[in-house]
C-alpha cells in the first residue's frame, strides 16, 4: 500500500499499520471474543420486542455473513436494506437470496430523482459519485433503530480493526452525530450544506439526515463491528455466503481482482476510479494487500496484478457502459474525464509541459513512480 492512503502510516521498519494490526491478531483470544459477542447479544436480547438487533445489509457476501453469524447465535435480526445508487440484477438476486435465509427485512429507497442530483453534487464537489449512498448507509438503519425501537445494531468489518464499537464501551455508547462524522465518509460535505448551498429542500434529505442525539439517547442507539469479535476475512466470508445461496460474478470486477465484492452497484467502478486518482491505488490493492497479509499470494505476483488491473478507466462496470451508468446524473463522458481531471493527484501522475496530465491509451493517467 502507498503512504497517499489516508491514515495509512509506514513505521521504521516500513511496515503500515494495516500490517501491524492484522500481525497483532495472533494475540487475541478468539473464543474469549465470541463469548464477549454472546454476552452482548444476550444483553440486547427482549421477549417484548419482535427484533433482537438491527443488521444493516446490502445482500453482499459481508452482510450474508453477518445475518447467517447473528442467527447462529440465537438473535433475531431486523435486516435494513439501504437501496444503492444504481442496483445490478446480481445485487436484486443476492438482496432476494438473503431474506430468504429466514429475516425480517426493510428495504428504503430514496427517491432516484434525489439521489441522481446527489450523485452528481458528491462527484464533482468531493470526488465521490457514493457520496449520497454511503451517507444513507449509515443514517437509514440509525433511523429505522429509533423509529422501531431496536437499540442495537449489528455492523460487519471494523475498518480500523481496534475496537468494538461502541456497545462494548463500559460509557458514553450511544450512536451520536460524532460517531457519523468518524465512520460515515462525508468527506466534509454535510447534508446541511445541501441546504443551504445546492437548492435541496429538507423534505428531500429526511432519509439522509441523522437522528438528533436526544431521539438516539432516548432509544439508547448503540453498535458493534462484527470484526471485532470473529476474524474477520472476506475470501472466508464470501465462501460462506456462498454456499448460502449468494451469487458470485464468475469474474473478477473491472479495475479489480475478484469477483465475489462490490456487486450491488454500478456506480462502484467510478468510485473506485477516483481513489485512485487522487491516492494513486485502486481496488486490486486493497484486495492484494489483504491476501499477502494473509500467505496466499507472493508480493511478486501481487504487484504484477496490482500493474495489470489498478486504476483502469471505467469504461463498463459489470457489462454497464459508462454512458448508461451516467445517464440519470445528466452527465456526458466528456464532462466525467473533466471532473476526473480535476480531482487527479499531480503530485501522483504524469503531467506535460503545458501542464495537461499524462494518460494511456485507454485513459487513465500515467504514474510519476511505477510500483516495483
Amino acid at each position: 500500500m502507498p503512504d497517499s492512503k489516508p491514515d495509512l502510516v509506514l513505521d521504521s521498519d516500513g511496515v503500515c499499520n494495516a500490517c501491524r494490526s492484522f500481525q497483532a491478531r495472533v494475540q487475541v483470544d478468539w473464543n474469549d471474543r465470541l463469548s464477549e459477542l454472546e454476552k452482548i447479544l444476550q444483553k440486547y436480547s427482549d421477549p417484548s420486542r419482535p427484533w433482537d438487533c438491527i443488521i444493516p445489509v446490502s445482500g453482499g457476501k459481508d452482510s450474508t455473513f453477518q445475518v447467517l453469524k447473528v442467527l447462529q447465535l440465537g438473535a433475531r435480526p431486523l435486516c435494513v436494506v439501504a437501496a444503492t445508487c444504481h442496483l445490478t440484477e446480481i445485487g436484486r438476486l443476492n438482496i432476494d437470496n438473503l431474506r430468504a435465509l429466514g429475516v425480517d427485512m426493510f428495504e428504503v429507497s430514496p427517491d432516484p430523482k434525489v439521489r441522481a442530483r446527489l450523485n452528481r453534487v458528491g462527484l464533482s464537489e468531493v470526488g465521490d459519485i457514493s457520496w449520497p449512498e454511503h451517507v444513507a448507509i449509515f443514517t437509514i438503519p440509525v433511523r429505522v433503530a429509533v423509529q422501531m425501537r431496536v437499540p442495537l445494531l449489528v455492523w460487519g468489518e471494523n475498518s480500523q480493526n481496534e475496537y468494538g464499537g461502541p456497545a462494548a464501551a463500559s460509557s458514553n455508547n450511544v450512536l451520536n452525530r460524532r460517531w457519523l462524522e468518524e465512520f460515515g465518509g462525508l468527506l466534509g460535505l454535510r447534508v446541511s450544506d445541501l441546504v443551504s448551498d445546492y437548492g435541496f429542500s429538507k423534505r428531500d434529505l429526511e432519509l439522509y439526515t441523522y437522528p438528533t442525539d436526544h431521539e438516539l439517547s432516548e432509544v439508547g442507539v448503540t453498535g458493534i463491528f462484527l470484526g471485532h469479535y470473529l476474524p474477520w476475512d472476506g475470501l472466508a466470508n464470501s465462501l460462506v455466503a456462498q454456499a448460502h445461496g449468494f451469487t458470485s460474478y464468475g469474474r473478477a470486477t473491472e479495475g479489480s481482482m475478484v469477483g465475489y465484492e462490490n456487486l450491488d452497484n454500478y456506480q462502484t467502478g467510478i468510485h473506485e476510479y477516483f481513489k485512485f486518482l487522487k491516492f494513486g491505488f485502486g481496488r486490486a490493492s486493497d484486495h492484494a494487500s489483504l491476501h499477502v497479509r494473509r500467505g496466499r499470494l507472493t508480493r511478486k505476483d501481487a504487484v504484477d496484478i496490482v500493474n495489470k488491473l489498478d486504476g483502469a478507466f471505467p469504461w463498463t462496470y459489470m457489462g454497464k457502459n459508462l454512458e448508461h451508468i451516467l445517464a440519470p446524473l445528466e452527465m456526458s463522458i466528456e464532462e466525467f474525464v473533466e471532473i476526473c481531471d480535476q480531482f487527479t493527484n499531480r503530485s501522483i501522475f504524469k503531467v506535460d509541459g503545458a501542464g495537461k496530465i499524462v494518460k494511456s491509451k485507454t485513459g487513465q493517467p500515467v504514474k510519476l513512480v511505477p510500483l516495483v
